[in-house]
């Protein structure tokens, strides 16, 4: 499971989450576990207290309750979000529990029935009602004012910005759809709109993500409305127009990307392409229910990188999916080879309760699992050294996510933050603070990093 960082929990945030409370103020606290989509779904509860009154509590003992925002894909997901439920309910004893996870109340009451209550996947008002219930508003209108922005919980110069909700895949591992329904995509004038504000109030970095990001704005049939079409591409020429860098996450390779690849070359949005492949073998992704055309895929990232050259590819795999024999995934290791993606990750298949790959025959024993991630992996790293190798004294811009005594931390256009590699400084980094913008040399690179000097 992809977890947040350890500082965006409650008892470890205190340095992103200002302890202003006033005498009385009735507080909340906050764990938001699984991938960027929850972690926007906890800003938007949080936003709303926060209008109402409440305070947002940096630890478990200075919150009157606490939300812990679930993740529910995988088993091993479930048994974190479960966990992390069980530490709120030691540390501070009252805790609502919403997201993912939260479209099985039978099963975290099982486990924990002393939790106030339980709410599914981006249902707000229930949650603020079980807030409402536990802890009773009490704002005080001269004193209480919410940002402009709202309530984030990562750095002030980059935010993730959701352009939908659900998904209309049925990929036969995946029961996304069953959690959060389908397709249900924003109007592109609310999205600029709180573009807008974002990088008004200092955001340089703008993360879009949504289930399936090429999909948006299919269930409005593309409409216009106020001037801005439901369209991902003239979303990003919209979001591109905004003066930060634009980052396009859970890309699905439909033929229209194409059109998305000359706005990255013309440095309208970031030259980077997040895309769940998934596998490369035709019958793997059959049985997946997903698109089997590996082969044509390597043509759209051949013309993809002939019209941006610098653009950066990155995708997720799952390894010893049911009925993976030996030669798909020898495939698999030979299509990576060709594809040469820059960024990679994989899992080892889990079964999910309620997915249909559950009932599929010929299940992957677990030791060959482990080997096949071993050794696609190996691969991905050898990729992922040499082209970063190539990079060695070329000058790049990279943005500053943070900097302490040793030196600054940073990413170039091809790094997303928590899932991709950095650039380090570690001389002459004075003066950089987080957001910062600068050019770099860079000397040296490792298997995912990279280190460099000021330009």
């Amino acid at each position: 499971m992809q977890q947040n960082p350890p500082d965006l929990r409650p008892d470890l945030a205190h340095a992103r989450i200002p302890d202003d409370r006033r005498a009385g103020q009735p507080t909340i606290g906050m764990v938001s576990l699984g991938c960027p989509k929850a972690l926007v779904d906890s800003e938007r509860i949080l936003t709303r207290l926060r209008a109402e009154g409440y305070a947002i509590s940096s630890d478990y003992q200075g919150a009157d309750a606490v939300i812990v925002n679930t993740c529910g894909f995988l088993d091993s997901a479930k048994a974190e979000s479960l966990d992390a439920i069980g530490e709120a309910l030691r540390e501070n004893g009252r805790v609502i529990v919403t997201g993912c996870l939260g479209a099985e109340p039978d099963y975290i009451t099982g486990a924990h029935p002393k939790v106030l209550a339980v709410t599914g996947p981006h249902q707000y008002e229930q949650v603020l009602d079980a807030v409402h219930a536990a802890v009773p508003p009490r704002p005080d209108p001269f004193i209480d004012l919410l940002p402009a922005s709202g309530v984030r919980l990562t750095p002030r110069h980059y935010s993730y910005l959701k352009i939908s909700e659900g998904c209309n895949h049925k990929c036969k591992f995946c029961i996304i759809p069953d959690m959060r329904g389908r397709l249900v995509s924003r109007p592109a004038h609310a999205i600029l709109r709180e573009a807008e504000r974002l990088v008004e109030a200092g955001v340089r970095e703008l993360l879009v993500i949504s289930q399936d990001t090429s999909a948006y704005g299919l269930d409005l049939k593309h409409a216009t409305d106020r001037g801005h079409r439901a369209h991902i591409t003239d979303l990003a020429r919209d979001l591109g127009s905004l003066g930060a860098w634009v980052r396009l996450h859970y890309v699905y390779p439909y033929p229209h990307v194409r059109d998305l690849i000359p706005l990255m070359a013309e440095g309208l949005i970031l030259p980077y392409l997040d895309i769940p492949f998934q596998h490369a073998h035709p019958d793997v992704l059959k049985r997946m229910a997903r698109p089997a055309a590996a082969a044509r895929t390597l043509d759209e990232i051949a013309a993809w990188r002939a019209i941006c050259p610098e653009i950066t590819l990155r995708s997720t795999f799952i390894v010893g999916y049911p009925g993976e024999t030996e030669a798909e995934f020898q495939a698999l290791l030979d299509w990576l080879d060709e594809a040469q993606l820059d960024r990679v990750g994989a899992f080892q298949y889990e079964n999910v309760k309620g997915a249909r790959a559950n009932d599929l025959p010929d299940h992957v024993p677990a030791e060959v699992k482990q080997d096949r991630y071993d050794r696609f992996m190996e691969k991905a790293q050898a990729i992922s050294a040499a082209k970063l190798a190539a990079k060695v004294g070329q000058r790049l811009q990279v943005i500053v996510d943070e900097v302490d005594q040793d030196g600054a931390t940073c990413r170039t256009k091809a790094d997303a933050p928590e899932i991709d590699g950095n650039l380090f400084i570690d001389e002459g980094f004075d003066g950089l603070k987080p957001g910062d913008m600068v050019s770099v040399i860079v000397d040296e690179a490792g298997e995912y990093d990279l280190w460099g000097r000021r330009d």
